[in-house]
């Protein structure tokens, strides 16, 4: 199963009104009715949305010591499109049209002879449609942690995900709510009782000479301060260079981070463009520093972190705070059970989260001027680490 092997990949919703106590057989009962391949959808362009059991794609057996594990179900949503590309309904059109005109004398097409033509192709449309010949699958996993009221998708938010989010929402009578960057300020400050200080927060632009209004790639659909993303990976770059590599969260744990691998940034007024580094190192390098002189912000970074004990690598997107590629390091001798595994996602998600609340403090806070004031000057003065080893 997806989450229980390989490297991690998620954005997270979070679950109301479900009211049960606990997962139990009725729950197991909904999967099974709304199976792949047995529940289809009333959908105009053919589109049909259910659930697997989570081994594979057409694995639709599901049961309590299967699919319930350390209190969160797990398995898969499969959506199967039976669409006729564009490009052949439209050569199918041409070639009825072609022939239409061949039989007639003067070669040329009525317009009620269009029409018939038309009605065979859609004809043709529908019985190629049921062949299946056409029909393209896709399967995505999905873990449902009832503890927290968090669902973990294995996948990007889109139209794939709508599709899977409504399949669940109608299922099992609950409401979704993607958690983006700025839902995770927003959750963090009412429970900090500083919601009106992040409500009242605005993008800033950490070069003088850039002013920063809305970021060009915000959703325009929603009202959370998804930018803060933006700003704690500059606060996180920024950190690590000149004070720390270890993090005090707010439990009194620490975390270790260590920028690595991947940075992307990209212009936020869409004036310079973007830029994707690939090293080891990719914020040491001077295409970096002259990145963020240029105004652009980082919008996605790998890091690896350690968290009790525990190490992570993994790459962070900013604003959506979506999770790709994360790995979880063992020891030689480490037994890790499915149970251990879900526990470890679940460290790593509050961890990430704890980390970007260290951040939310500072921002809201009186403190957050001279910390900006700190990083537009680095950003000004800062050197590649090669360039200091040779002065």
């Amino acid at each position: 199963m997806p989450f229980l092997r390989g490297s991690l990949g998620f954005e997270r919703f979070s679950v109301t009104g479900f009211d049960a106590d606990a997962f139990g057989d009725e729950h197991i009962e909904i999967l099974a009715q709304h199976a792949a391949g047995k529940f289809q959808t009333a959908n105009t362009e053919n589109v049909h949305v259910g659930f697997l059991g989570g081994e594979h794609l057409f694995d639709q057996d599901f049961s309590l010591e299967k699919n319930v594990i350390n209190n969160a179900l797990h398995c898969s949503v499969r959506i199967d499109t039976n669409k006729i590309p564009a490009a052949i309904r439209a050569a199918w059109m041409q070639m009825e049209l072609a022939g239409m005109a061949k039989d007639s004398e003067d070669g040329t097409v009525t317009k009620a002879q269009r029409k018939e033509a038309k009605e065979a192709v859609e004809q043709r449309c529908e019985v190629e449609a049921e062949s299946g010949k056409y029909r393209k699958m896709q399967y995505f996993p999905f873990l449902w942690d009832f503890d927290q009221e968090l669902l973990y998708f294995g996948g990007s938010v889109g139209n794939a995900s709508g599709l899977c989010m409504d399949l669940l929402e109608s299922s099992f009578g609950v409401e979704l709510r993607h958690i983006g960057a700025g839902t995770v300020a927003q959750n963090w400050a009412v429970d900090a009782d500083r919601y009106a200080e992040v409500d009242d927060l605005l993008p800033i632009s950490f070069v003088s000479q850039f002013v920063q209004g809305s970021h060009t790639w915000a959703n325009e659909h929603s009202q959370a301060p998804d930018f803060l993303g933006n700003e704690f990976l500059m606060w996180l770059w920024w950190y690590l260079e000149n004070e720390s590599d270890t993090i005090k969260l707010a439990d009194e744990s620490e975390v270790t981070v260590m920028l690595n691998k991947t940075l992307a940034l990209e212009c936020p007024n869409a004036e310079s463009g973007k830029e994707s580094i690939t090293a080891e190192c990719p914020t040491k390098l001077p295409e970096a520093l002259q990145a963020i002189r240029s105004g652009k912000l980082p919008r996605k970074t790998g890091m690896t972190m350690i968290s009790d004990g525990r190490q992570f690598d993994l790459t962070l997107q900013a604003e959506r705070f979506a999770i790709s590629g994360a790995k979880i390091h063992l020891d030689d001798d480490e037994e890790f059970t499915d149970e251990d595994r879900i526990d470890a996602i679940r460290l790593l998600s509050q961890s990430t989260d704890m980390l970007f609340h260290v951040f939310c403090d500072l921002r809201s806070g009186k403190q957050w001027k001279g910390i900006e004031k700190k990083i537009s000057k680095w950003i000004a003065v800062a050197e590649p680490q090669g360039q200091k080893a040779a002065a």
